[in-house]
């Protein structure tokens, strides 16, 4: 059951910080507004038929204008004051379209099929978004991802062998009692099930204290780790399991302890 708790415990931890990782590229899927900057000699008039024409791209869900003035009381606002903006005579700030995607489209697909749409669009002096952030962040969730599996299928295998290797030294241990049971007329079926049941059960235990240990370390290490946790997923909220998640480790604890159960007696000859 330890061993079970251990192995469940390490691949719960890569698991852990794939669904943070996960969850920090949904919300910036959600939140990430694509910008379009205009050329500065574009009259009222193209700038609207160029926004409806954005409009229905297919995966725009909305579109705002953002004329040169309200972009430089962003910038004053951004910047804490005017003083910055002292001595320049003109407006240096263009217009732009602020487009936030479909939620079905919030992803690379999505920016790639918007950036192919409004590239050599007459009036669009330039995009920017940021894809190549979401890109580069989404191979480091995939190579985490990878990770997991590899340490997940190592371990899984160990684990396999070690209850396997149990439930034959429980088998041994009881070979007196297994033979005068199948003397007096006990089934297959019936010898066998107890062990299959041990193995299931203390796979079962072995899950729910891979959960209690990767909720106390969750609780013990989140403030320690809180700034190399800001680094990583900026200022998203880290979460542990919901309870789907958690019984999936629970079952995948009992499975473990069931095939190995299964293997040992396989292997058994009575």
């Amino acid at each position: 059951m330890v061993t079970l708790a251990v192995a469940l415990f390490l691949v719960g931890a890569f698991a852990l910080v794939v669904v943070n990782m996960e969850g920090l590229l949904d919300r910036f899927g959600r939140d990430l507004t694509v910008t379009a900057y205009l050329q500065a000699d574009l009259s009222s008039e193209h700038t609207r038929r160029l926004a409806e024409t954005v409009r229905s791209v297919e995966v725009v869900e909305e579109l705002s204008i953002v004329d040169k003035d309200e972009a430089l009381e962003r910038f004053r606002q951004i910047t804490g004051g005017a003083f910055l903006l002292e001595g320049i005579e003109e407006n240096p700030l263009p217009a732009s379209f602020e487009m936030l995607l479909r939620p079905e489209h919030r992803n690379l697909e999505g920016f790639a099929i918007l950036e192919a749409a409004l590239s050599g669009l007459p009036g669009i002096d330039e995009l920017r978004h940021g894809r190549e952030w979401i890109d580069g962040y989404a191979r480091v969730v995939s190579l985490v991802r990878i990770s997991g599996y590899a340490v997940g299928l190592v371990l899984s295998l160990a684990t396999l062998l070690i209850v396997a290797n149990t439930i034959r030294l429980g088998i041994y241990a009881r070979r007196d009692e297994l033979e005068i049971l199948e003397l007096v007329g006990a089934s297959r079926t019936f010898v066998r099930t107890p062990f299959l049941l041990e193995g299931t059960l203390q796979g079962m235990l072995g899950g729910l204290l891979a959960a209690g240990l990767l909720w106390l370390s969750f609780l013990v290490l989140l403030p320690s780790l809180q700034y190399g946790l800001a680094f990583l997923m900026g200022h998203a909220e880290a979460r542990f399991f919901g309870l789907a998640e958690v019984s999936r480790l629970v079952a995948g604890g009992a499975v473990l302890g069931l095939v190995g159960s299964v293997a040992a007696l396989l292997d058994r000859r009575s």
